[in-house]
């Protein structure tokens, strides 16, 4: 098998251009974290690298520790402003194993994995996005 090559039109690379507004949660030079629109559950967050990267094996190693140190503030944000512990950190390789864009990212979602549905099944409202993503953005320290 060979690896597929980036695709540069994937939603998450026009996201990274300002092509797609987004509810950013966190943002530094390496990482960008935004709350799903079609989330797994309610404050679910993807963090993705500003790399071309559309699996795990593709990363350069300095990405893959930012994208890990930001999905560690976002993981207190979200237990601070949900008032939960338990949080889903879920990472898809490919679309055989569920990977919907083809760009590295990373699912924080605050549920129990018994609890995961189907994802995409729903487009979940943009004002209660925006303000969720405001509080989790205050939240991260």
């Amino acid at each position: 098998m060979t690896q597929p090559t980036y695709d540069n039109d994937n939603i998450f690379a026009k996201i990274l251009r300002g092509d797609i507004p987004n509810f950013t949660v966190y943002e530094d030079d390496k990482t960008l974290a935004f709350m799903d629109i079609m989330p797994m559950a309610h404050g679910h967050v993807l963090v993705i690298p500003k790399c071309q990267a559309v699996e795990l094996s593709d990363m350069p190693a300095e990405y893959l520790q930012a994208v890990f140190v930001t999905a560690q503030k976002v993981m207190q944000a979200q237990r601070h402003v949900l008032n939960r512990d338990g949080i889903v950190q879920m990472q898809l390789n490919h679309a055989q194993a569920g990977q919907s864009v083809p760009h590295y990212h990373v699912h924080l979602i605050p549920t129990s994995i018994h609890a995961l549905g189907q994802h995409a099944e729903r487009k979940a409202d943009t004002d209660g996005l925006a303000e969720l993503a405001k509080q989790l953005k205050a939240a991260i320290i």
